[in-house]
């Protein structure tokens, strides 16, 4: 076997003078600032070497050294900006706030230097006039967001009850609805505040970041700061922060005066010149040198293909960087950008999301229930002879019965407190390292029911080493260690975990860092790609070109020429290693125009979290299954299974696209599998879309560039700990927390808010139902009512005892959460329907010779008035449920509420001027025996009516109970997480597998017909 002869006894460092060469020379242990800038070198000093500073990494690195940011302290006093005072409204804000989309940026601008960048005091004087670099709307007026509370057909009705009141000159009414509305906007604002403060303070820990060159030195700063002229470095997994020009590639800076040259050429029209045309006779731009970055532009284009990037083209804000790393120079801010500039059209556009819709077909369905118990109730008024709005001291005309069934048929709170209690769940989420992006992913992520989960970071603890190295037959381990660093990036601010356990393993071997260090220099780094999978490196050494090669076994082998024997050992080396659930990564280099040599193969290693075993566990009993997406081989991937319990049925992922299958078959291997094993970004996509077409809601985790389609296409994207900005910002929820639990986790509290919004619904269409069952047959039938003053009081104490369900203590479901209205509705409609019948056994015995419930005197309006108050609080703790004690703000809340109604009892406050309804006439005798002031409630009366109300509630909970034990109620309105259209998916599959086809004969005569699609083998070829 033909082998690399290296002497490393004699190798000595060649000429290592690189004129115009930047190096970087970091200190992470330290943190440096001055030796993490790039140094540019134009001739007069002397550079430091790369690899030297490779080898200083190697030998001083800490695990859990941190370095400082360059840039710390210099840009980070936003809050010293110039803000107007809070009485000038009429004055303008700081003009970089306030600065107009339409400024157009001078081109001299454009024109900087790229090895100085912009200095400090043109970064403050181009702010001044471009703005901040960010797409954030007009700050909120919170004047106009409170005003916001006020918005909405619930809050409409309840405005025109403040109108009606007004009109009859129901005066206590009127302050009372106003008050009602008063408090919950000032509640449901406050707390979305106090939400969105927390949140926001964690959200800076995913702020975009950049790298620019500014006074001549690299520093990293916040993508929010950059100005037009800034000079940027882009590299692979970030996002452009700006729409930007590219330069140059990062490590040949030297092409700076090319770019110049370039800009100049276009300026005189040249380029126009060159430019060719195409077979249809459409001009074609004929780019400038080879492809320097790739870019994720499927957000703007659609185009699924990262789009190769070359010198003076532009880069849009907000693009992944999927390859390369590269200079580039800012052209317009967010706002003035191509992103920025479309986003501006549709600023005003809101998507209001399925809980909106929920909300709103409950509201629609209430306000419908609304009018047709006013029709009723004025059928009935009609047969009693009552007038349209006198006599005005009562409450017993038509105008007050409408303002009576407004009040008590419209739930007020239910949009602000439902909002707030979404609100406050995300900041409480965000305590738990959980950044919510939006409140709807809340109630995505308790309705989750498959959890595609990637393995490095997530299921295993992201602790990669190194175990004893397969060397070849007749190469140096030091030489191939050597060679693996080689082809490693070398940018040590932001290493792979791969590329740095690489390096980091040279601590071992002190004769593959003395080979590093004996004079090698960079020519060009390709960073690996998941089509090739590998990396490549060529670098020369005493002016001889070595070309190093890194990555998959099967990648690296391809490119050799060994023999069969040799092969034959190396694969099974990498079964063997697979079997063993080590990772493996083949090492091979080539000198000159001469052939591959095989160095050996590194096997690494990254344990199980201890946690995920039992992590996995748990979430089985929750309903959650969850699959394993892995790019490591299938033998890796069966053995990470089999250590987490996942299951045995895992699959390469070319059966998705290569296996021969397609239709409802195809989906069935999806729907069974527990993991995929060699995935690339395209088949996380199709797995969430397979998932999602057989009805299951699907998460998806990912960190990279690349996991941003299936991120976006998943119905809760999950960006894990450490992901790339592109992935967080395409993911629902980011994780600042590492492991499988802390997702487990999160679902939890995400079904816990779920049902906080759940038992509240509930309980406010059963309180609607009640009154409106109770008013409105006592209406028609005994032609009475509930006063209207106390009745504006009773919707005050709901909204008054409910205020703290966001603080409950709710108990999750151990099964994905759906709304599930029908069986909501119904329980609601048997829950009214109890709690009137409860109404009317109190109203009923008071037509009883001894007066029923009363004991000594009292008043009806007031006995009725606790009655329905006590029921309707307590309700809550019915359908709250009792897996959990409820938190000390609710039911602190609720027994205030309930003294509020005891004292009114007692004390007969508003009850009406010792107004007593109608027959029997001797009803009063027995009501009114010598009470001390009309109105008035005898305490033993108030304390049967306590123990009363204490039953009733009993035997709510009790059919409460039976309700939800019944099998058939409890699934009514759950979705099938398991259904699909096998014909129609069958359809699908076989049209997948066909192409039109179109084709000119000699007449010139177009013909389209349709064909068998190629594969992309065919295409490839």
């Amino acid at each position: 076997m033909s082998s690399v002869q290296f002497n490393t006894n004699s190798f000595h460092p060649g000429d290592n003078t690189d004129t115009g060469r930047h190096t970087h020379t970091e200190d992470l242990e330290n943190g440096d600032v001055e030796k993490e800038g790039i140094q540019f070198n134009k001739g007069g000093g002397e550079t430091t070497d790369e690899y030297t500073n490779l080898v200083k990494y190697i030998s001083t690195y800490r695990e859990g050294g941190r370095r400082k940011s360059t840039a710390s302290g210099v840009y980070d006093n936003d809050a010293d900006a110039k803000k107007k005072p809070w009485w000038k409204f009429w004055a303008k804000g700081p003009k970089g706030e306030t600065s107009s989309g339409e400024f157009e940026v001078p081109d001299e601008w454009i024109e900087t230097d790229m090895h100085r960048g912009i200095t400090s005091a043109e970064v403050e004087s181009r702010r001044k006039k471009t703005g901040w670099n960010e797409l954030t709307t007009e700050k909120e007026n919170m004047f106009l967001k409170f005003l916001g509370y006020f918005q909405g057909p619930i809050l409409y009705v309840m405005e025109i009850a403040v109108l009606l009141s007004a009109g009859l000159q129901d005066w206590i009414d009127f302050g009372v609805i106003i008050a009602i509305l008063m408090l919950n906007a000032g509640v449901g604002w406050y707390q979305e505040k106090q939400a969105a403060d927390v949140v926001a303070s964690l959200r800076g820990d995913i702020a975009m970041k950049a790298w620019v060159v500014r006074d001549g030195s690299e520093q990293e700063i916040k993508a929010r700061e950059l100005v037009p002229g800034d000079i940027i470095v882009v590299e692979e997994g970030q996002v452009v922060p700006a729409d930007a020009k590219l330069i140059c590639d990062y490590e040949t800076p030297d092409a700076f005066a090319e770019y110049q040259q370039m800009q100049r050429e276009e300026l005189d029209g040249d380029i126009a010149e060159k430019r060719d045309t195409d077979e249809d006779g459409e001009p074609e731009d004929k780019h400038h040198g080879h492809a320097v970055v790739a870019t994720d532009q499927s957000a703007i284009t659609g185009e699924s293909l990262a789009v190769d990037k070359y010198m003076g083209d532009t880069l849009y804000y907000t693009t992944g960087c999927k390859r390369g790393k590269a200079f580039a120079v800012v052209t317009a801010s967010a706002r003035q950008s191509f992103v920025g500039r479309t986003a501006s059209l549709v600023q005003g556009a809101k998507d209001q999301g399925h809980f909106k819709a929920i909300m709103n077909s409950i509201g629609t369905a209430l306000l419908v229930l609304v009018v047709g118990w006013i029709l009723i109730a004025w059928i009935g008024g009609f047969y009693h002879h009552l007038n349209l709005a006198t006599p005005q001291d009562t409450s017993q005309n038509l105008l007050h019965y409408i303002l009576i069934l407004l009040i008590v048929g419209v739930p007020v709170g239910l949009p602000v407190v439902t909002t707030t209690t979404l609100a406050v769940g995300a900041a409480y989420l965000a305590t738990e390292k959980a950044i919510v992006q939006k409140l709807t992913a809340i109630e995505s992520l308790a309705g989750v029911d498959v959890l595609c989960s990637d393995k490095t970071g997530t299921l295993t603890a992201n602790q990669l080493s190194i175990r004893e190295p397969y060397v070849a037959e007749g190469q140096d381990v030091n030489w191939m260690m050597a060679v693996a660093a080689l082809a490693s990036s070398h940018n040590t601010k932001s290493l792979d975990p791969i590329d740095k356990v690489t390096i980091l393993t040279l601590k071992k071997y002190p004769k593959a860092r003395e080979l590093l260090e004996s004079g090698w220099k960079t020519k060009k780094y390709t960073p690996f790609d998941p089509v090739s999978k590998r990396i490549t490196t060529e670098a020369t050494h005493n002016g001889t070109l070595y070309t190093c090669a890194k990555g998959a076994p099967k990648a690296i082998l391809s490119l050799t020429n060994c023999s069969k024997e040799t092969s034959d050992l190396f694969k099974n080396k990498a079964a063997e290693f697979a079997r063993r659930g080590f990772r493996s990564l083949g090492v091979a280099c080539k000198e000159g125009d001469q052939d591959w040599i095989l160095l050996g193969m590194l096997p690494m290693f990254d344990p199980p979290r201890e946690d995920t075993a039992q992590t996995i566990t748990e979430a089985q009993t929750l309903g959650l299954k969850v699959k394993m997406l892995t790019g490591d081989a299938i033998a890796i991937a069966k053995e990470t299974c089999s250590m987490l319990n996942l299951g045995s049925k895992v699959y390469n992922s070319d059966k998705l696209i290569h296996g021969g299958l397609s239709g409802a078959t195809q989906h069935d291997l999806v729907e069974r599998a527990d993991g995929f094993a060699e995935v690339f970004p395209e088949h996380k996509y199709q797995v969430v879309e397979m998932l999602q077409q057989r009805g299951h809601l699907t998460a998806m985790t990912g960190d990279g560039v690349n996991d941003a389609p299936s991120l976006k296409k998943s119905d809760c994207g999950i960006a894990v700990e450490g992901a790339s900005e592109a992935a967080q910002a395409a993911a629902d929820i980011v994780f600042l927390a590492p492991g499988l639990s802390t997702i487990i986790s999160a679902i939890k509290i995400a079904r816990q808010i779920f049902q906080r919004m759940k038992a509240y619904i509930q309980y406010r269409i059963a309180l609607c139902l009640h009154l409106e069952i109770y008013l409105v047959t006592s209406m028609v039938i005994i032609n009475e009512t509930i006063r209207v003053d106390l009745v504006v009081f009773l919707a005050l104490f709901a909204d008054l005892a409910t205020i703290a369900v966001a603080y409950d203590n709710a108990h999750y479901e151990a099964r994905p959460v759906e709304w599930q209205l029908p069986k909501i509705w119904i329980i609601s409609v048997v829950l009214g329907i109890l709690l009137a019948l409860g109404t009317w056994v109190v109203r009923g015995s008071m037509f009883l010779p001894n007066g029923g419930l009363i004991q000594n005197y009292a008043s009806v309006q007031e006995v009725l008035f606790l009655e329905v108050s006590l029921t309707e609080n307590w309700l809550i703790f019915v359908t709250r449920g009792s897996e959990t004690l409820p938190s000390w703000q609710l039911v602190a809340a609720i027994f205030g509420v309930d003294v509020l109604a005891t004292l009114f009892c007692v004390f007969g406050w508003i009850s009406g001027n010792g107004e007593i309804p109608s027959d029997p006439v001797d009803l009063a005798a027995h009501l009114t025996d010598l009470p001390p002031a009309v109105g008035n409630t005898s305490i033993v009366t108030v304390v049967v009516i306590w123990i009363y109300s204490i039953a009733v509630i009993i035997v709510i909970a009790i059919v409460y109970s039976l309700l939800n034990k019944i099998t058939w109620l409890d699934n009514l309105g759950r979705k099938s997480r398991s259904a699909g259209d096998t014909q129609m998916e069958n359809i699908i599959g076989h049209l997948s597998k066909l192409a039109i086809e179109h084709e000119e004969d000699d007449t010139g005569k177009k013909r389209w017909h349709l064909a068998a699609r190629a594969n992309e083998a065919e295409v490839d070829d």
